[in-house]
């Protein structure tokens, strides 16, 4: 790949031979061209097969058409290279909640021949600076609502850092021209960088081209949606999760529809948004259908048809209640950074209550045992999937080798598959937290709480909740355990609110006096569980 003038990203990707096989790239919807942005088929065909009009965002505050987003996008790709010095290949970060300019800087990076690496809005500096020193980012965007943190950056790697809201983007945005001639890159061009959960210590990064982007909107959509071009799209989840991004950006704009972005979208302003502007089409997490199903007698949600949930498992019992309240059937679904987007789903011609349903058009799935066998009908073993993306770590061979496996990607969660081919999900295969739809990897909570002057040494492990599916539990002891007390535990949550995103925070709290260890010294988390 000589495409790009930085070749960092593409020099860090593994070697095709680590790489999952890809399949179903013969049919015709997931056939590209040589020299492909994805920009292009979102964004600015709308403009030139006349739905420039048509509205785009959608917002409490007002709308964008899809003119003013291609707009507003070219002058920020115009800010990028003429102001910012970007040049093809340099990564630009992202720090925003859910709204237009977030979008529009989006696409901007693209257009300008970027890698966009788009981040949830509340992290913290320490797990920023991870980020950025990680991919090397040179160029971040921030909504200047959460400049606090990001002015705390110090990285050697970024060299500007650009603010919006009645901030200086506008107003280099102001003098530019509103159109623009899109960076040609490839198709097989990186087009973004999706950091797993992990960011403290080394995280991975996982890394999507062009033609994935475009992929996975022929994908599950077809599959699960059937979008129109009069659907409205909201959810929950931040643009900075590949989920969010796809179900309220790609998805809607793919089609020619459009998306109701709500910066905080607790349950009341999600029902609300449902109501006051006739959404029709929802994503979610499972905790958030469960709070919204004791609330949704108050309002009009006849809008609504389809609703899907991802992010974790969907509890048959959140399914039965809410399909009692509303007679709508929860789409349930699994995906991961590392795919991009869902993979495995339902429809509501093939659904069935409790399962996640199969492999959708563009993927195929088994289950293995250790040694890579396919288990029997109803055992349960290692998810497998493969098709039309597939997971590319950068500068983790590492990682690489253990997430792919014989050409198929291994998810790391335990499924079975039924006699009808339906495959059920049963538990995480590792330490991962999953938490009201957050992925919290233990380790790095445990890395937070080690850095706490009090604590002398921790295992972070996750508990059930009916409430929001596990709950992130700390066994901490401490340097002086006479200070074991409610008040300590108190204080370690709050502190670490203030310096790790709030959502990792342990929400229970044992003091121990010692942590059950093997005679390596290695702690046994399946004790504390």
């Amino acid at each position: 790949m000589k495409h790009y003038e930085d070749l960092f990203a593409h020099k860090s990707l593994p070697d095709i031979s680590l790489q999952p096989d890809y399949i179903f790239t013969d049919l015709a919807q997931f056939q590209h061209p040589e020299m492909l942005n994805c920009v292009e088929r979102l964004l600015d065909n709308h403009i030139k097969e006349g739905r420039g009009n048509n509205i785009c965002i959608r917002t409490f505050e007002g709308n964008w058409t899809y003119k003013e987003l291609f707009e507003k996008s070219n002058q920020i790709a115009h800010v990028l290279i003429d102001d910012l010095g970007l040049k093809s290949g340099n990564r630009v970060l992202i720090r925003s909640a859910n709204n237009p300019m977030m979008v529009a800087c989006w696409y901007a990076v693209l257009k300008a021949g970027g890698i966009v690496v788009a981040t949830m809005p509340l992290l913290r500096s320490k797990e920023l600076t991870t980020i950025i020193d990680c991919a090397e980012i040179s160029h971040a965007f921030c909504d200047s609502e959460l400049a606090d943190e990001m002015q705390l950056v110090k990285s050697d790697f970024l060299i500007k850092t650009c603010y919006y809201g009645h901030s200086n983007l506008e107003e280099l945005m102001a003098s530019k021209p509103k159109t623009f001639t899109n960076y040609h890159s490839k198709s097989d061009s990186i087009a973004l960088i999706g950091f797993t959960s992990g960011t403290t210590g080394l995280p991975k990064m996982t890394s999507h081209y062009h033609k994935d982007i475009l992929n996975i909107c022929e994908a599950f959509p077809n599959y699960s949606l059937q979008p129109q071009i009069n659907d409205i799209f909201t959810g929950s989840p931040p643009l900075g999760f590949t989920f969010g991004l796809g179900g309220l950006v790609l998805f809607p704009m793919y089609f020619g529809a459009s998306t109701f972005l709500i910066e905080k979208p607790t349950p009341d302003h999600l029902l609300q948004a449902i109501q006051d502007h006739k959404i029709t089409i929802c994503f979610t997490a499972p905790t958030a259908w469960r709070i919204i199903t004791t609330k949704v007698k108050e309002f009009d949600i006849s809008s609504l048809r389809k609703c899907v949930s991802a992010g974790e498992t969907l509890p048959i019992k959140v399914w039965q209640d809410w399909y009692d309240a509303t007679g709508l059937k929860i789409i349930d679904g699994i995906g991961s950074t590392e795919i991009l987007h869902i993979f495995i789903s339902s429809n509501e011609e093939n659904m069935k209550p409790g399962a996640t349903g199969v492999a959708i058009t563009g993927y195929e799935a088994k289950i293995i045992d250790n040694q890579g066998n396919e288990a029997p009908v109803n055992e349960p073993g290692r998810l497998a999937v493969r098709g039309i993306t597939g997971c590319k770590y950068l500068n983790r061979i590492d990682k690489q080798k253990e997430y792919v496996e014989n050409g198929w990607n291994i998810t790391g969660d335990i499924f079975k598959k039924d006699e009808e081919g339906y495959l059920w999900f049963v538990a995480r295969g590792d330490d991962m937290i999953i938490s009201s739809g957050y992925n919290i990897g233990a380790v790095e909570v445990e890395s937070v709480l080690l850095t706490h002057e009090d604590i002398l040494e921790c295992a972070v492990v996750g508990t059930p909740d009916e409430e929001r599916g596990m709950l992130v539990c700390a066994h901490i002891v401490l340097k002086n355990h006479s200070m074991a007390t409610d008040a300590m535990k108190n204080r370690i949550q709050h502190w670490f609110k203030e310096v790790a995103a709030p959502y990792k925070y342990p929400r229970v709290i044992h003091f121990t006096e010692v942590l059950p260890k093997t005679e390596t010294g290695k702690i046994q988390r399946f004790k504390l569980k």
